[in-house]
């Protein structure tokens, strides 16, 4: 059985950095706006380097190769996203509702890519391969 919900289970959790990282791309100068908003410096930089992440480390994901890093790194980049974007705690009230859901969904994400940076990859994947070991 986990060699179907291993795999599905990894596609799942990386859809939405795969997602993001392409709409990000498709709107790079809307990206760098935002992110510029929050009070990061070099916005344009931060963009181009927030989209690396979400597109390659989507991407191992998917196939499992170097899972455990790719989990931990997207981890990590989480914590301050989810911070200083969907800080609940400082939106106006009418979008107060709207960034706690986003804020709780984040940490959902890191619950699911921290099992994959503690365990691995699992089941169908390029780190399972007999040739990769």
């Amino acid at each position: 059985m986990r060699t179907l919900t291993d795999p599905l289970a990894r596609i799942l959790l990386s859809a939405i950095f795969v997602y993001s990282g392409i709409s990000q791309l498709m709107h790079f100068d809307a990206t760098a706006r935002v992110i510029g908003g929050t009070g990061v410096p070099l916005a344009n930089v931060a963009a181009a380097i927030a989209i690396l992440i979400d597109l390659v480390g989507g991407a191992m994901l998917i196939i499992g190769w170097q899972t455990k890093l790719a989990a931990a790194i997207l981890f990590i980049y989480l914590i301050p996203v989810t911070v200083m974007v969907h800080n609940f705690w400082a939106a106006p009230p009418q979008m107060h509702e709207m960034q706690l859901l986003n804020f709780l969904k984040n940490l959902g994400i890191m619950g699911g890519l921290l099992i994959l940076a503690t365990r691995g990859a699992g089941a169908s994947s390029v780190d399972a391969s007999p040739s990769h070991h």
